[in-house]
C-alpha cells in the first residue's frame, strides 16, 4: 500500500500531507540551524565523504560505498567506513567491526561492507563517535559514511546522492505522504548524483548499473555462473525487492516463486526452508546472505553484485580531495 501512495498511484497521500508539512518544516529548520551554527557540528581531521539519498528505502547506496572503498584502496588510499548501524543492537557504541561481528550487533549493511572490502568499519548512532573510534585505532586518510546525508552533526567535504533510476522521487512529497527525506532541490547543493538503473534525466547525473553473474553457495562457498541455475525460488529483504527479482529473470532464471521481505528483515531457518520443500535452489541478495550464513542450507545461494559507473569523475574528485588534505597537513 505504501508503495502505491508514494508512487502517486493512490490519493491516500492527501490524508498524510499535514504530517508531511510538519516533517518538512522540522527538516528545513534543523538544517538551517546547523548552517547558522545554532546547532553544533563536528569537523573530522580527515576528509569525510557522504554517500546518501533523498528518499526512504533502498536506492543502491551500499554498493556505491563498496565500489568507492575498493577503488580507493586500489589506488593506495586508506579509507574507513562509518554507519548508523540500522537494525543492529550493540551493548556499546561506537562499535568497531571484526570478522566475528554479527548483523544483529552492527546491522546487515556494515557487516556486508566489512566482509566485501576488509576496510575498517565502525557504527554508532552519532557518526562523530564512530569516526573518532576509527581514527583512534587506524591510520586513515578518508572517511566514507554509509548514509547520513541528513546527519548534519557531522561536517562533510563531499556529498554523493544515489537515486533509484526507476522510482526516482515518487510523488515528491516528504515523509510520510511521500518517500522524501529532503526535497529534490537539495540536489543543487551536492557534489555528485548517481542514478542506479533507469535513465539519467539531467546532464550532471552519473549512470550506474549493478552487475553480478557468479552465484555463491552460502554453506560451501562454491561459485558457479548464475545462468547454470535454471529454476529457483528467490527472496529479498532490501529496499526494493522487485529490482532483484527482475535482474534474475533477465539472466534467464525461471523463478518458481518470489518472496519479498521488509528491508533489514531478520530470518529464521524454518521460514526459508519452508519456501523450498523440494530443495529447489533458493537465491538471495548478498545483504540477506550475511544474516543467513550461520544456518545456511546446501541449496541456498546468493548473488554478489558490484556497481559499475559510466564516469570516473567521482573517484577523481575524491582522490584530489584526499591529496589536497594531505598537502594542507604537511
Amino acid at each position: 500500500m505504501i508503495e502505491r501512495i508514494w508512487s502517486g498511484k493512490s490519493w491516500f497521500y492527501i490524508l498524510l500531507l499535514p504530517f508531511s508539512w510538519l516533517y518538512g518544516a522540522i527538516t528545513l529548520l534543523r538544517r538551517f540551524a546547523y548552517q547558522k551554527g545554532w546547532l553544533a557540528s563536528w569537523k573530522a581531521p580527515v576528509p569525510v565523504v557522504i554517500v546518501g539519498n533523498l528518499t526512504a528505502g533502498g536506492n543502491g547506496k551500499t554498493p556505491v560505498v563498496i565500489w568507492l572503498v575498493e577503488q580507493l584502496i586500489q589506488r593506495g588510499f586508506k579509507p574507513g567506513v562509518v554507519s548508523r548501524g540500522y537494525g543492529g543492537k550493540s551493548d556499546h557504541y561506537p562499535l568497531l567491526l571484526t570478522s566475528d561481528t554479527t548483523p544483529a550487533m552492527a546491522g546487515d549493511e556494515p557487516v556486508l561492507i566489512h566482509h566485501r572490502t576488509t576496510a575498517p568499519v565502525a557504527v554508532a548512532p552519532n557518526r562523530r563517535d564512530a569516526v573518532k573510534a576509527l581514527l583512534a585505532q587506524y591510520d586513515l586518510d578518508v572517511i566514507i559514511t554509509d548514509d547520513g546525508l541528513q546527519h548534519y552533526a557531522l561536517q562533510r567535504d563531499y556529498e554523493i546522492v544515489v537515486i533509484d533510476g526507476q522510482r526516482r522521487f515518487g510523488n515528491g512529497w516528504w515523509l510520510p505522504a511521500g518517500p522524501m527525506r529532503e526535497r529534490a532541490g537539495r540536489l543543487n547543493s551536492v557534489d555528485a548524483i548517481i542514478v542506479n538503473g533507469g535513465v539519467s534525466q539531467q546532464g550532471n547525473e552519473i549512470s550506474m548499473v549493478l552487475e553480478g553473474d557468479i552465484a555463491v553457495n552460502l554453506k560451501t562457498g562454491e561459485k558457479r555462473p548464475i545462468q547454470q541455475i535454471k529454476k529457483a525460488v528467490a527472496i529479498a529483504g532490501i529496499g526494493h525487492p522487485p529490482r532483484f527479482f527482475n535482474s534474475l529473470r533477465e539472466k534467464g532464471i525461471a523463478l518458481i516463486t518470489t518472496k519479498a521481505f521488509s528491508d533489514h528483515s531478520d530470518y529464521s531457518a524454518q521460514e526459508l526452508q519452508d519456501l523450498t520443500p523440494d530443495l529447489e535452489p533458493l537465491i538471495m541478495t548478498e545483504k540477506d546472505a550475511v544474516k543467513c550464513q550461520h544456518f545456511a542450507q546446501d541449496n541456498w545461494w546468493y548473488l554478489p553484485v558490484s556497481a559499475e559507473l559510466n564516469s570516473q569523475s567521482v573517484l577523481k574528485q575524491v582522490s584530489n580531495l584526499i591529496y589536497s588534505s594531505k598537502k594542507t597537513c604537511i
